[in-house]
């Protein structure tokens, strides 16, 4: 009874699944189907142990494309590449390792392989930690998003505040030249008397003439002085409204300050209710104020005016009665009179002289007080786009992804670097996971180094000996052949091509021949036994039928050896072996 050898199966030929896990595992199908059961399902599992890291891997590289992209089209391609290099890869690594080479040629290969497998369990590992920890590394991403825009607010309210500081400086300066506006209208006309330590000329007047001249003073000036009074009760008014109108205007100038500044609505800028500020309550108390401010002037200047022909009717009035007292005094009335004519003229002088000082003062004060407020107005402007600045820096911050993998590594980084418990249980949740995924990865070479030689690497290593083997014979036969010929003239003959394949067809057809007489010879000697053997058996037997039998076996003779001579001749005549052949084909 003929058994299998020990390395031989009997079952039926595997399917196509267990082709692709023997696939898989680097190894050759036809040669596994020779093994025993048992021995293709540890390949199997090999292919299986490939296959993992594959998938990891095309999970690996799909979650750090999505980091950078969202487009499937691209994320799923290129994912089933990675993994399809690292199952080649791993294939390559499994179907080039041996069992039989020796310890420290398998220890060497192997390391070199781990490395490999390392780098690769690396590249796999990392990725699938980030999706882990994905929670906590967007926590952290976010945190250093919130310390970026807190950095960004601090350094904003820093400026904001330097700004304010000079639109507080800018202010206060306003309202000082606005009160020494004001001030220039409630300026008093006073005009030095030039008659001051001089006797007055009415000290000789009696009681009658006095009472006389001063109820003619008083009917002589009771309509001015009634203006002055009324001038002096509407002054009064005004002034007291322009104070109001400027604490009003001070007022609503601070909210029109706070609303552009975004500190009331948060609205930054010109908004609806800066406008309606702007709109309803400033413009037109500044033309109210404008108004009224030019009325004071006028009011002033009218006032100015009416005492100084008070004055003028007081000491006409007086040179009267001072000349009825002192008729004796005739040359000092004239002198009296030229000196009050001249007082006169100092006092129209003096008022015109004070009315132009006053509006020039006003004049400067104004283009002063307009050249703040353009500061001011400057200021504000750049206060706005401070807070405009800060919101596109904070609003840019918060539109940036933050999803690649540098920025996740680096935030993954940080938390390890934290000497909390946190930060270590991080790392070392981290280290454990990476060698899980490098052990994952490089499981097919750790099963195949400890794993024991089977019937498969028996035949891989005897077809591999076998072909050693055979080479080293070749060389050897091919080293005798060349040295043979280097020791004759045929080497220096075939230097020279045409030469040197007509020789070796020569030599080709020379063995041709040789192998095919042999055959010849061997097929006509059998031949010829048998026709011998026959001839002798007929001769035997002595009847009719074997004589008959006999001569036709002469006859079949003849025929044979006629068509061997055709057969030597044609094979030995290569025109004749040439017709032969078109012969046949047609």
């Amino acid at each position: 009874m003929n058994t299998p050898p020990p390395h031989q199966s009997t079952h039926r030929p595997a399917g196509p699944i267990k082709h692709l896990f023997f696939w898989l595992s680097g190894a050759g199908t036809d040669t596994l189907e020779q093994c025993p059961g048992w021995e293709q399902r540890k390949y199997v599992a090999f292919g299986a142990t490939v296959l993992v890291p594959s998938v990891f891997a095309f999970i690996a590289c799909s979650y750090a494309l999505s980091t950078l992209t969202d487009n499937w089209n691209i994320i799923v391609p290129v994912s089933l590449a990675w993994g399809l290099i690292i199952m080649t890869i791993d294939r390559a690594l499994l179907s080039i390792y041996r069992s039989y080479q020796g310890f420290f040629r398998k220890l060497s290969q192997f390391a070199l392989r781990i490395i490999v497998a390392a780098l690769m369990g690396i590249t796999i590992s990392h990725p699938l930690t980030l999706l882990l920890f994905k929670d906590t590394i967007a926590s952290a991403v976010e945190g250093d998003r919130q310390k970026e825009m807190e950095q960004v607010r601090v350094a904003a309210n820093k400026e904001k505040k330097a700004v304010e500081t000079k639109i507080g400086e800018m202010e206060s300066q306003i309202a000082a030249r606005r009160e020494e506006f004001n001030s220039t209208f409630s300026a008093q006309f006073l005009v030095a008397d030039s008659s001051v330590g001089v006797a007055d000329p009415v000290a000789a007047l009696d009681n009658e003439l006095r009472a006389q001249m001063d109820d003619r003073i008083a009917e002589e000036t009771e309509a001015f002085t009634l203006k002055v009074e009324s001038i002096d009760a509407e002054f009064s008014e005004m002034q007291s409204k322009y104070e109001v109108l400027q604490v009003e205007l001070d007022h609503w100038q601070r909210e029109f300050e706070n609303e552009v500044n975004g500190q009331r609505s948060g609205i930054v800028g010109l908004g609806p209710r800066a406008r309606s500020i702007q709109n309803d309550q400033l413009a037109w108390r500044r033309d109210e104020a404008a108004r009224i401010g030019e009325l004071l002037k006028y009011l002033t200047e009218q006032r100015n005016e009416l005492l100084t022909q008070i004055k003028t009717v007081e000491d006409m009035i007086k040179g009267e009665f001072v000349g009825i007292a002192a008729a004796k005094a005739v040359r000092l009335k004239d002198e009296r009179e030229r000196i009050a004519s001249l007082k006169r003229q100092v006092q129209q002088s003096q008022a015109e002289q004070f009315v132009v000082q006053q509006n020039s003062i006003r004049d400067t004060i104004s283009i002063q007080i307009d050249t703040r407020l353009e500061e001011l107005s400057r200021l504000q402007g750049e206060l706005v786009s401070i807070g405009v600045q800060e919101q596109q820096r904070i609003d840019t911050i918060n539109d940036e992804p933050r999803k690649d993998i540098l920025t996740q590594s680096l935030a993954l980084h940080h938390l390890f670097r934290d000497n909390n418990e946190g930060g270590q249980m991080a790392l070392i949740t981290y280290g454990v996971l990476c060698a899980l995924f490098l052990l994952v990865d490089t499981i097919p070479l750790v099963v195949k180094f400890f794993s024991r030689p089977g019937p498969y690497d028996a035949l891989v290593d005897c077809d591999e000996v076998r072909y050693s083997r055979e080479r080293e014979a070749w060389v050897k036969s091919y080293n005798s052949y060349m040295d043979s010929l280097s020791s004759g003239r045929l080497l220096h003959l075939t230097q020279n091509k045409p030469l040197e394949k007509a020789v070796i067809e020569g030599i080709d057809s020379s063995r041709a021949a040789k192998e095919f007489i042999e055959n010849l010879i061997e097929l006509e000697t059998a031949f010829e036994e048998r026709i011998e053997s026959e001839k002798a058996r007929f001769a035997e037997e002595k009847n009719k039928r074997s004589k008959v039998r006999g001569e036709r076996l002469e006859k079949l003779a003849e025929v044979f050896y006629a068509d061997l001579g055709n057969r030597m001749e044609s094979f030995f005549d290569q025109n004749s072996a040439r017709e032969e052949a078109s012969r046949r084909t047609i």
